[in-house]
Formats: structure tokens, sequence, C-alpha cells
């Protein structure tokens, strides 16, 4: 038995180990996945220059956690976007540096990371995934089981109630009161959000993984940066997919 232990060990160890990652919000999803094993870390840190404190001492701790070494990555997939600027290009450019080390990466939308975080909770049926798009704003996407029914798109707070009428809601702790400042019904809360993340953060890499690596990664901006809307001219020789990005 003890050699069958070790044998199995030293399988675990052979086995591809995938690195999955959100940085689209001020609090980190981290996951490394080998096999059926997973070691996964939720880190609040802030938004913008406190993920870039955090993000890489964050991945050290975690892979110390599992044993393993950045050599022993086989694959990177990030979350895209939606979210804040410079918290979500902190980890793309993580994704694309390890990209540049031959590893293969995916990338996926964080609609599709809030989503997933659903069905892992139990949630069944259609539901707005909303997320702050700032400036009063909100980004929203309506799913149904494993597929959106619609383009991601971002309309003003008070314009959500002609949007989602009385349809079930979801929408991140730290910006669900403002939702429920216009659509006082039909909020799915979440007995674990951070759980339930993580584990959409797990389900979802594997399941991107399994498809054609994507290269370069693409952020998903939905939108202009403060820069663009108060200089629009500075801007106006940029592409669509520069100035917004990739729709997911």
């Amino acid at each position: 038995m003890a050699a069958a232990s070790r044998s199995a060990q030293a399988a675990c160890h052979t086995d591809p180990m995938l690195l999955a990652l959100d940085t689209t919000t001020e609090i980190l999803h981290l996951a490394l996945i080998r096999g059926e094993r997973t070691w996964s870390r939720r880190v609040v840190s802030g938004v913008g220059r406190g993920h870039s404190e955090r993000l890489i001492p964050a991945l050290d701790e975690l892979m110390a956690e599992a044993g393993a070494a950045p050599r022993d990555l086989s694959g990177v997939a990030a979350c895209l976007g939606p979210g804040g600027f410079t918290s979500l290009r902190i980890g793309v450019a993580t994704a694309e540096g390890f990209g540049l080390t031959g590893l293969p990466t995916w990338g996926f939308s964080a609609f599709a990371l809030r989503a997933e975080a659903l069905r892992q909770a139990g949630v069944k049926g259609a539901v707005w995934i909303l997320l702050d798009g700032q400036r009063g704003e909100a980004f929203h996407q309506r799913w149904e089981e494993a597929d959106p029914t619609e383009p991601a798109a971002k309309h003003l707070l008070t314009a959500l109630p002609e949007r989602v009428g009385g349809e079930s809601w979801w929408a991140p702790e730290a910006f669900a009161p403002r939702v429920e400042a216009v659509l006082p019904v039909g909020r799915i809360p979440l007995a674990d959000e951070g759980a339930a993340t993580l584990a959409g953060l797990v389900a979802l890499a594997r399941r991107v993984a399994q498809g054609a690596p994507e290269a370069p990664l693409t952020p998903f901006y939905l939108r202009e940066t403060d820069a663009e809307v108060n200089f629009p001219h500075a801007a106006a020789h940029l592409s669509e997919a520069l100035r917004k990005g990739v729709a997911r």
C-alpha cells in the first residue's frame, strides 16, 4: 500500500497544473488545479495598486501550499473583464507573461465566472448578472443555465428596472446595495459568495482549458476610459476593439 501511495503522489506531481485567476474587482481570486485536486485563495486586495502588490505574493503562497513552482504550470486561464481598468490589466498582463514563456492561455468573461459561481451554488433558471460599471452605471448580461441570452451591455443604474423587469438578478455583495435601491425585489443572495466564486473559477477554468488556447488575451472593458470620455478626439482613431476590448 505504501508503494501505491508513493505512486499516486508521483502521478499527482506529473499531472498538468492549471492556474486560474480573476483580478477584475477589489478581490483577487486564484486557483491551482491539478487533476481532481485544487488549491484556491480569495484575497481582499483593493482596486488597482493593491492588486499589483498582492497578486504575485498571493500566487507564491498558493504555489507553496500546493508544493508547486511556476515551472509546474501547464497553462493559465484568466478573467478578461469587464471590471476595473487597472486591476483587470494586471491580471491579463500576468497571464500574458506566463504565455510568453510558452504556456497556453485561455480567457473568459466576468459574466461567465459569476454565472458559473451561481450554478455551483445551486441557482437555476434565468438570472441577470449585474456588475459595477462605475459612473453610476452597471454592466449587465442575462444568463440562462450555461449560456448568455443576449450580448453584454452597460446602462445607468436608473435604467435597470426597464431592462431587468421582474426577473431575478445577482450582483456582488459590495455593489448589490446600489442595485437594490432601483431593483428592490428579485435579488439572489449567496450564503458564501467567496466560496461560490472560487468554485465557479475552478469549474470554468477546467472547461475553457478543454478548448483551443487564446493568444493574445484581449481585455473586455465594455466602456471607454475616463481619458477617452474627457478627450474623445484623442481616441477617435482607435478601433472599437482597442477602446472597449473584444466582446465575449
